[in-house]
């Protein structure tokens, strides 16, 4: 009898340490980092126009996910703005990018390739319509720009739609009433130095570097927009909504706005990508631009307006999968 319960026993204490293996096994398993789990692999950021924000946002947010994202390598490349941005994402040309919701809007509005793949990741912060000209000028609201030399951004830029949009809703035809110069921010503050441009728009967090630097060498002033002028401009198009009235407030440019706020119009950014990037890579995309805003904010300024509690909302582009899974990881 005591050898049959002696191999019973030994069979017991055989089954019973094998379990404790599997159960180690499974424990080591569940608490060790797998980087299996991890997102890896590279990704094109499409960003904007040397000196815009979005260029600078993107550099520092490249940085930021260099940390947080150690497996990805993440290439930048300049573009012309919102417009250009939304091609290349949707095209498959580039994996993120940033463009404003009114470009987005119309994008999809003209049914143009992949617009239907486009997914939004979280609303950034708004972009401030800005008219500059030099201290003194004539030019006191949009009307006065007939017959001058104009910057109006280039072709594949926000910047040229929402100037476009503006002239037209002043009643100044772009192609017959001014003379456009098709020139980004890279470009258009040295222009209006030298006396080659008369005005020049831009539509960009607040303060855009070029133009605060502009402000330094020489007296500029910020033409306001008024209203009536952007309520104008509502009636034109249904993808014009997206546009509010705004205020810029007096320091955004101490030099060139002596000590007073500018009425203008303003226009959301969204973080974008399509449906081809996988949950994983965006959730962790996502999280890197809600967690380092304060960070990025520290050099560039708009970062820090970024709210998780306004950044899912990314209309008119249908939240991504991976983006919404980040959101609710960070319900209370």
């Amino acid at each position: 009898m005591f050898p049959s319960l002696s191999r019973f026993g030994r069979r017991r204490a055989l089954q019973a340490s094998t379990a404790l293996l599997v159960l180690l096994g499974l424990l080591v398993w569940w608490l060790s980092p797998t980087d299996d789990a991890q997102p890896r692999g590279p990704i094109i950021f499409s960003t904007g126009l040397p000196d815009g924000v979005y260029q600078r946002y993107g550099v520092l947010l490249r940085d930021a996910l260099h940390r947080d994202l150690p497996q990805v390598d993440i290439e930048l490349r300049n573009s012309e703005g919102s417009q250009e941005n939304l091609a290349r994402v949707a095209m498959g040309e580039a994996d993120f990018t940033i463009a404003t919701a009114d470009a987005v809007a119309k994008y999809r509005e003209d049914g143009k390739p992949g617009a239907d793949r486009l997914r939004g990741c979280a609303r950034l912060y708004d972009d401030y319509v800005q008219l500059v000209v030099p201290r003194g000028s004539p030019v006191k609201k949009i009307g006065d720009l007939r017959g001058r030399a104009v910057g109006v951004g280039q072709l594949g830029s926000g910047v040229r739609l929402v100037a476009d949009r503006l002239l037209t809703a002043a009643g100044v035809d772009p192609a017959e009433d001014i003379r456009s110069v098709p020139a980004g921010i890279d470009t258009v503050p040295e222009l209006l130095e030298r006396g080659e441009l008369d005005a020049f728009f831009w539509s960009g967090g607040l303060p855009t570097a070029a133009i605060e630097k502009l402000s330094k060498r020489i007296p500029i002033e910020l033409v306001p927009l008024e209203s009536e002028l952007i309520e104008e401009v509502h009636s034109t198009s249904s993808t014009t909504s997206y546009y509010r009235l705004a205020v810029m407030p007096p320091d955004a440019y101490a030099e060139a706005q002596g000590g007073l706020e500018v009425p203008t119009m303003a226009v959301a950014n969204l973080l974008v990508t399509t449906d081809r990037i996988d949950p994983a890579m965006v959730e962790g995309f996502t999280r890197t631009v809600i967690d380092s805003r304060g960070r990025i904010g520290d050099t560039v300024h708009p970062a820090q307006l970024v709210d998780l509690r306004t950044a899912l909302y990314t209309d008119p582009l249908p939240l991504h999968e991976g983006a919404r899974r980040y959101y609710r990881s960070e319900k209370p």
